[in-house]
């Protein structure tokens, strides 16, 4: 799929901001006719990707009724994401976790944060935003854009009871393009 109707290649020399991601997401999602191309499976998750701006990694995602990432980061990498169709829940930590050297982590109280987010809206985030994203949905498929910058060198997973925060996997490119 071509995303050229999306957006083209940025010509500024330097990298993108999160709001620059922000922007990027926003006027992609409001793209009917790219959104629409997305081939969507009632299963699993599918995804495109897109030429982001700035040299940032851009992707188009479908989320069945249901779906969700599990929690996760994005190393050292800021992003965006807006939904383009549905309504999609964020619940994330507002707290910093190291960058490594940990397996499990014991949360304080007040760190949780839930953010719905229905077609049009969106979020840009910093380096190391621990976060879950849902489609709670149990009949509708969404639909969103996503950016990030640099392009993502890894993704950490972690599981989650109650306070406790535990690594569980970390995964790099090559496991998901």
């Amino acid at each position: 799929m071509s995303s050229a109707s999306a957006s083209a290649p940025s010509t500024s020399s330097s990298a993108p901001t999160a709001a620059d991601l922000l922007d990027f997401v926003r006027r992609t999602a409001a793209d009917t006719e790219l959104i629409d191309s997305l081939p969507l499976d009632p299963e699993g998750r599918t995804w495109v990707r897109l030429e982001g701006p700035g040299g940032s990694e851009a992707w188009l995602i479908g989320w069945p009724p249901g779906t969700g990432t599990g929690w996760h980061d994005h190393a050292e990498s800021q992003g965006a994401f807006t939904t383009a169709r549905g309504t999609l829940t964020e619940n994330s930590l507002t707290v910093r976790l190291p960058s490594g050297g940990w397996k499990t982590l014991e949360l304080a109280d007040g760190v949780d944060r839930e953010r719905r987010l229905p077609a049009g809206k969106g979020r840009a985030f910093g380096q190391h935003h621990v976060h879950e994203v849902l489609n709670e949905s149990g009949d509708t498929h969404a639909v969103s854009v996503h950016a990030y910058y640099p392009p993502l060198p890894l993704i950490r997973r972690f599981s989650r009871s109650g306070a406790v925060l535990r690594l569980e996997q970390v995964e790099r490119p090559e496991d998901w393009q």
